[in-house]
C-alpha cells in the first residue's frame, strides 16, 4: 500500500513551492518522497521530480502542433496522459516498495471540476497501483479579503470534493502574507470554518457590482451551507509547525497513521477519532532552501 498526496489548485495558489516544501519536510522526519510533475506547463522545477510529464507530452508542442491555446493544450495533454497510462504506471512501478508520492498537477481549475481526463488518470492509478491518494486543494489565502473571491474559493473547493470523490483537504496558503492584503471582515476563524455566510452579504452590498447580484449570492451561499462540506486549513509552508499540522491531517486522511499497525477495528477507531498529538519534530535541525 502506498501513500501520496494530489496537490490541486488554482494558478498562483503555491502548489509547486508546496511541493517542494513538503518534500523536504516530509524528508527530514525520515520518508521517502518521490515528486510526480503532471503538470506540462512547468518548465521551471525548484524540485528534483522522479517522474516529469515533459518526457511524454509538452504543452508547447502540443500549442504548435494543434493551434490550441494553453487551455485547451492543457486539456488535450490530459487527455494524452490519460490515454496513456501504461507509461505513467511504469515510472511509478519501481517507486513504489519505499516511497511517499506528491503528484503536482496542473493549475487549471477546470481539469477538477469540469473535464473528466485527470479523475480519469488519478482514479486508474488508484485501482492498479493500490494507492492511497488524498487530494490537498490549495487556495491562495488573500482571496478572504475580497467576499466575492471567498465565495468563488468556496464554489470552486465544493465542486472539485464533489468531482474528485476522493478524500479531501482545501488549505489556505500563504496565510502569512495575509495581513498585507488589509484587514480582514472577520476573525481568521470565520473563514477556516466557513461560518454563516449571510454575513457577507453586508460586505457584499458595499461593492455596486456585487449589489445587484444579491439575490444570486444569496442563493449560492445556501448551496454551500447545505451540503456542509467545506471548511478549511492553513500553511505556512516556511513555519515547520505549520507544515506539519497539515502532514498530520492528510496522515489521517488517507490512512498513513494506520499502516502497519495491527490491531483490531475497535484500536483502530480510537486512534481515528484521537487528536493529532504525535511528534514530527524529533529533529532539531530544520532548514529551508525553499528558493
Amino acid at each position: 500500500m502506498v501513500f501520496g498526496q494530489v496537490v490541486i489548485g488554482p494558478p498562483g495558489s503555491g502548489k509547486t513551492t508546496y511541493c517542494n516544501g513538503m518534500s523536504q519536510f516530509l524528508n527530514l522526519i525520515g520518508r521517502k518522497v518521490a515528486v510526480i510533475n503532471l503538470d506540462p506547463a512547468n518548465d521551471s522545477l525548484p524540485y528534483e521530480c522522479a517522474v516529469n510529464i515533459e518526457d511524454l507530452v509538452k504543452l508547447s508542442d502540443v500549442m504548435v502542433e494543434h493551434s490550441l491555446g494553453p487551455n485547451g493544450g492543457l486539456v488535450y495533454c490530459m487527455d494524452y496522459l490519460e490515454k496513456n497510462i501504461d507509461w505513467l504506471q511504469a515510472k511509478l512501478e519501481p517507486l513504489l516498495k519505499d516511497h511517499y508520492l506528491l503528484f503536482d498537477f496542473p493549475g487549471q481549475v477546470e481539469l477538477f471540476f469540469l473535464h473528466s481526463n485527470a479523475k480519469n488518470v488519478i482514479m486508474k492509478l488508484i485501482k492498479k497501483l493500490n494507492l492511497r491518494l488524498t487530494a490537498v486543494h490549495l487556495v491562495d489565502a488573500h482571496l478572504c479579503s475580497d467576499p466575492g473571491k471567498y465565495i468563488s474559493a468556496l464554489l470552486l473547493s465544493l465542486s472539485t470534493m464533489l468531482h474528485l470523490e476522493l478524500p479531501h483537504i482545501n488549505v489556505l496558503s500563504k496565510i502569512d502574507l495575509i495581513e498585507s492584503y488589509g484587514r480582514l471582515a472577520f476573525n481568521l476563524d470565520f473563514y477556516t470554518d466557513v461560518q454563516d455566510l449571510s454575513y457577507l452579504q453586508y460586505h457584499l452590498d458595499q461593492d455596486p457590482r456585487s449589489a445587484k447580484h444579491r439575490k444570486l449570492t444569496k442563493e449560492l451561499c445556501e448551496v454551500i451551507e447545505n451540503f456542509g462540506l467545506v471548511n478549511f486549513t492553513t500553511l505556512d509552508i516556511q513555519d515547520k509547525e505549520s507544515v506539519g499540522n497539515l502532514v498530520k491531517l492528510i496522515d489521517k486522511s488517507n490512512g498513513y497513521i494506520f499502516a502497519g499497525i495491527e490491531a483490531s477495528a475497535i484500536e483502530f477507531s480510537k486512534i481515528a477519532v484521537g487528536p493529532l498529538d504525535w511528534d514530527y519534530y524529533r529533529y532539531p535541525c530544520f532548514l529551508w532552501c525553499l528558493f
